[in-house]
């Protein structure tokens, strides 16, 4: 494409050259005018233009590769928020032995939201590392932590044996598993909306979320199969262990899949601007919350809507059916896994809608649907048959299949490169920690207070109004560019098909997003092309010399 508009562009000035002659020969004064008035200002003409050059085109390989060792980390961080999450009564029964069910089972709730109290430090920390030593090194850290931590609660010896130091060391490990997932999903997103293509951005981003409750189902699916293979006084003395063991070998698979995994084009691009002014656009957390507090806001609310909504069907649904509806535990699982399921089968469709109809309509779905119909999916779920209980959890999965599956690709693209992991991080763990985690804990606390079963439903139908209003305030980013970097396409002929509309695209602000880019040190001026070529030309002349100047061997 470049090559046909230089050619062009010379059979251009061929042609007015024979135009502006008159029959003697000669250019006319007006012909000289007008060729000098289209020529005076070459660069900027180039410079307010998208060419090929600027296009970014994802290699296949790559893409999928990167998708594969991000994936793998949230479905082993969620398959340890399954498998905790359903064995809470019997953790409960290990850990705190001599008091009664109900402290038992808020004890075991409490650990579970400890881990959150973590995770907003563990975001700061890893954020900010990711930031500056890039995203692949900080997400081969948080597996390897997090899993470790995983199989060490597997070993840890009951209240029984070590009396109250059991509770000490179980708390101790979520807290490290707390701040290296803190660093997981905000890195992840990062990662991938990084390296994904700008019309397909939604779709690909909402595998991470696939892989989240592919995880979640794995383990709970796990816990199911061993409750209904071991006796009661099996599973308490020794079968609980088997899940959190069997991290070990999940994590080996994890990490061969996140080793081959590269830092993304747009972090290296970062990273090897020389520009004083463009180096100091990374931020501190101070500087960050200063000049991204409204983004950081946005994010914090959306994840709070989103995330009350998702740990109330994966983290809470489990102690609510047992504990609350008085089903045994693997009735509750047998009826939550389906639902599990057809959640990481709607994610990626909701998430490809996103990238037609836009990431705002898709939210508002999201929060609508929560507002709407969390109170009847608890009134259905009182009436405690089957049936009943399972439409009850269609119901409350169906603002999560519009919410959670666009949270990777829509928060990411609030920040620039150089804030994205910290920001992310930030915003997303400070939400996840108050609002997420604490989920289990605040609905088991609201029943056990009123003594009525549809209290949870109430505290949803607040943070979904909250994030119902935050995305009107949202920008829509769906098919754009993120932020500082140019635009990323699939192949070369979308790239030559976007350079050619750019004009009557209207997902592209061609001005801000060349402004953006040479801001950030993205985008490459003719100067810095033509120093590019004649380092390359002149390193290549090098080696040559080096290789005519060494002795012929003997």
């Amino acid at each position: 494409m470049m090559a046909q508009e230089e050619s062009s562009s010379t059979d251009g000035n061929n042609l007015n050259s024979k135009q502006g002659h008159g029959r003697g020969g000669k250019t006319g004064p007006a012909a000289k005018g007008r060729t000098r008035k289209r020529n005076q200002h070459p660069h900027r003409s180039w410079n307010q233009r998208l060419h090929l050059t600027d296009i970014n085109v994802v290699d296949a390989s790559t893409l999928k590769r990167a998708i594969a060792g991000t994936v793998v980390g949230n479905f082993m961080e969620w398959y340890d928020v399954g498998v905790y999450g359903y064995l809470a009564v019997t953790i409960g029964r290990v850990f705190l032995s001599d008091a009664s069910d109900a402290i038992q089972r808020l004890f075991s709730l409490g650990v579970f939201a400890v881990t959150f109290i973590a995770r907003p430090l563990g975001g700061v920390v890893l954020g900010q590392l990711g930031d500056k030593l890039g995203r692949q090194r900080i997400l081969a850290f948080t597996l390897l932590s997090m899993s470790a931590a995983t199989l060490l609660i597997g070993v840890l010896p009951g209240y029984a044996a070590v009396g109250p130091l059991a509770p000490i060391l179980l708390i101790l490990l979520k807290l490290v598993q707390g701040f290296s997932t803190g660093g997981e999903y905000a890195g992840a997103s990062t990662m991938v909306t990084e390296y994904a293509p700008d019309r397909h951005r939604g779709f690909f981003a909402s595998l991470l979320d696939v892989g989240s409750y592919l995880g979640y189902a794995f383990g709970a699916g796990l816990v199911s199969l061993l409750e209904f293979q071991l006796s009661p006084e099996a599973m308490l003395a020794w079968g609980w262990r088997i899940p959190f063991i069997i991290a070990l070998p999940l994590a080996g698979i994890a990490v061969y899949f996140r080793a081959k995994v590269q830092d993304t084009p747009a972090f290296e691009q970062a990273q090897a601007v020389t520009d004083e002014k463009t180096k100091s656009e990374h931020k501190g957390l101070g500087d960050l919350i200063r000049g991204y507090w409204k983004e950081l806001l946005m994010a914090f609310i959306l994840v709070a809507a989103a995330n009350t909504l998702s740990y109330t069907l994966t983290a809470y649904m489990p102690t609510y059916l047992t504990g609350t509806l008085h089903y045994n535990t693997a009735q509750a699982n047998l009826l939550s896994l389906p639902v599990l399921l057809l959640v990481a089968f709607c994610i990626p469709i909701t998430g490809a809608l996103s990238d037609r109809f836009g990431r705002k309509k898709v939210l508002f779905m999201g929060a609508f649907t929560g507002l709407c119909l969390s109170l009847p999916a608890f009134r259905i779920l009182e009436q405690s048959t089957t049936g009943a209980v399972f439409a009850g959890l269609v119901l409350l999965a169906i603002p999560v299949i519009f919410f959670v599956a666009n949270l990777a690709s829509t928060l990411p693209a609030l920040f620039p490169t150089a804030s994205r992991y910290g920001g992310m991080g930030l915003s997303y763990n400070l939400a996840v920690a108050v609002f997420g985690g604490t989920a289990p804990v605040i609905m088991e606390g609201l029943v056990t207070a009123t003594g009525k079963g549809l209290a949870p439903a109430y505290w949803i139908m607040f943070t979904s109004v909250c994030g119902l209003v935050t995305v009107l305030f949202l920008a829509e980013t769906a098919r754009k560019p993120m932020p500082g970097t140019l635009p990323t396409v699939l192949n070369r002929q979308e790239a030559r098909d976007l350079v050619a509309t750019q004009d009557q695209n209207p997902d592209l602000d061609v001005k801000a997003i060349i402004k953006d880019a040479e801001k950030n040190g993205t985008r490459k001026t003719p100067e810095m092309l033509k120093a590019e070529a004649r380092k390359a030309l002149g390193t290549k002349q090098s080696a040559g010399a080096d290789r005519s100047t060494k002795p012929a061997k003997a």
